[in-house]
């Protein structure tokens, strides 16, 4: 694929200095661009990069004369890397039609222009939009209604009745609708509460591989608008996420948690059932969260506190050996103190 700089430009909307007629072939990062590539300089740590880079034009948030190059001026680097990006990615290989080696029941509804690959399974009565890709081994469940634009990459599992929306994205290997964790002690048995809710995906939604999202024991476990997963995410039963909210990889959000918009949740965090955390929070990762969350917070560790003072703590722990040698010895001395004193 080929570019010139001045559409790049125009696409990401900067400030070009340098000539804008370059011809751009790909994008790479400072250290591996070539000489028909466009980069792009987001953090300072990388001076010695961008000074030493081939690309033939950077991305950058400010002029900075250590490169020689074309320069694109934007107010976020990060921002307009997404967006280049994009017009250089390979566009999604699609199956023409649907696989005569898929499953379609009879009595479930297809949308135009919809890409189902070989050993897809659509069940009864379920409903699916227009524009929609289905990669090999998906499983769709009894009911389930997909929106228009969703992809669904292979070995997705979606159980009956669960509510995907429009402009979705579901990578490989992920559950959707599986039983929520719930069962009563009955002596020294457990025994099954049937759950027989179910999962609701919002419109713009993107869950990432090997997630577990699990229906909702009564009701809906519910994904709200532009929510994104990382990999390796589990949901449990009647959780709510609000809009635009960010999950990590391998954070566990256990039962009834209400989760509200815009908040950050980082890598391997822990959420215990039935907490509130409000709006626009941020949690560090490896944190464990055991109380409600106010809106605006940014806690870490465990149990989680204010940030700062979780910086503080963890920066102690390492001293802790010499401060208990140093502890030891002033037990000795006030003991060896006390035995004069009693002498005198």
């Amino acid at each position: 694929m080929e570019l010139l700089l001045k559409d790049i430009v125009q696409a990401i909307g900067g400030k070009l200095i340098g000539d804008e007629r370059i011809v751009i072939k790909g994008v790479n990062s400072l250290d591996d661009a070539g000489t028909e590539d466009i980069s792009f300089f987001t953090n300072p740590r990388y001076k010695k990069s961008l000074a030493a880079t081939k690309a033939v034009a950077v991305v950058l948030s400010g002029k900075n004369n250590i490169y020689k190059g074309a320069q694109v001026i934007v107010p976020r680097a990060e921002l307009a890397y997404a967006k280049v990006a994009e017009l250089f990615a390979r566009p999604l290989p699609e199956f023409c039609g649907i696989s005569g080696q898929a499953t379609i029941r009879e009595n479930s509804r297809i949308g135009k222009n919809t890409s189902i690959y070989p050993s897809v399974y659509v069940g009864e009565k379920a409903e699916i939009g227009e524009n929609v890709t289905l990669f090999p081994g998906v499983f769709i469940g009894n009911r389930v209604k997909i929106g228009d634009r969703t992809i669904i990459y292979p070995n997705v599992t979606i159980l009956q009745d669960c509510l995907i929306g429009s402009d979705v994205i579901i990578h490989s290997g992920t559950v959707i609708g599986s039983d929520g964790f719930g069962f009563v002690r009955d002596g020294p048995t457990s025994v099954k509460i049937p759950q027989i809710g179910i999962v609701q995906i919002d419109d713009q939604v993107e869950i990432g591989a090997n997630n577990c999202i699990d229906r909702a024991s009564l009701g809906i476990t519910w994904i709200k608008s532009g929510v994104k997963t990382d990999n390796l995410v589990q949901i449990a039963h009647n959780v709510l996420i609000g809009e635009d909210t960010i999950l990590v990889s391998q954070t566990g959000v256990a039962g009834s948690v209400r989760i509200g918009r815009e908040v950050i949740i980082g890598g391997q965090v822990g959420i215990v059932d039935h907490l509130e955390i409000g709006d626009r929070a941020m949690i560090g990762s490896q944190s464990g969260v055991i109380k409600n969350i106010p809106a605006g917070d940014v806690v870490s560790g465990t149990p989680t506190m204010p940030h700062r003072l979780w910086l503080k703590i963890s920066g102690l722990i390492t001293r802790l050996p010499h401060f208990h040698e140093r502890l030891r010895d002033f037990e000795k001395r006030i003991e060896s103190l006390e035995k004069q004193f009693k002498k005198g």
